[in-house]
């Protein structure tokens, strides 16, 4: 099973792993990536082209099903104007063994930080604004998969 979403609304985490659970296994992992507060940040503005990034978020998915033995892949990915503490991402995995669980996520939010097409924008507290560009310890990260 892979679902895969993007929008507006929060997900709730408790839910999201029940029904990646509901599909077998005994391990599952995830992560909660969320608008983190550096002192200085009011909000995080997220665009995308939803058809580009549900093609995109899908191919993670069916890739990391395809390297680790995977019954149940969830990625959901918010858009929109998000404030400082609130969910950006979700990836949950569930496998039949802890390690593939694991991985698995971690590569789908490092392939999340550089191959999904998401625009973001952070907005200061003294109405700046600047678009965020891609990190090189982001891009080394994902790189490390590709041996």
């Amino acid at each position: 099973m892979i679902k895969v979403e993007t929008g507006l609304a929060d997900f709730d985490i408790g839910s999201e792993t029940q029904d990646v659970a509901r599909h077998g296994g005994g391990a599952i992992a995830s992560f909660v990536g969320q608008v983190r507060d550096d002192g200085n940040l009011q909000s995080l503005e997220l665009e995308h082209y939803p058809a580009m990034t549900q093609k995109a978020l899908y191919g993670i998915a069916e890739t990391a099903k395809a390297d680790w033995a995977l019954h149940a892949v969830t990625i959901i990915h918010r858009v929109g104007k998000l404030a400082v503490g609130e969910n950006i991402v979700l990836v949950v995995t569930g496998s039949d063994h802890r390690k593939a669980a694991i991985e698995a996520c971690s590569f789908i939010m490092d392939r999340l930080k550089t191959v999904a097409p998401f625009w973001k924008k952070e907005v200061r507290l003294d109405g700046t604004d600047q678009w965020i560009e891609e990190r090189q310890s982001d891009i080394d990260a994902s790189k490390q998969w590709d041996e």
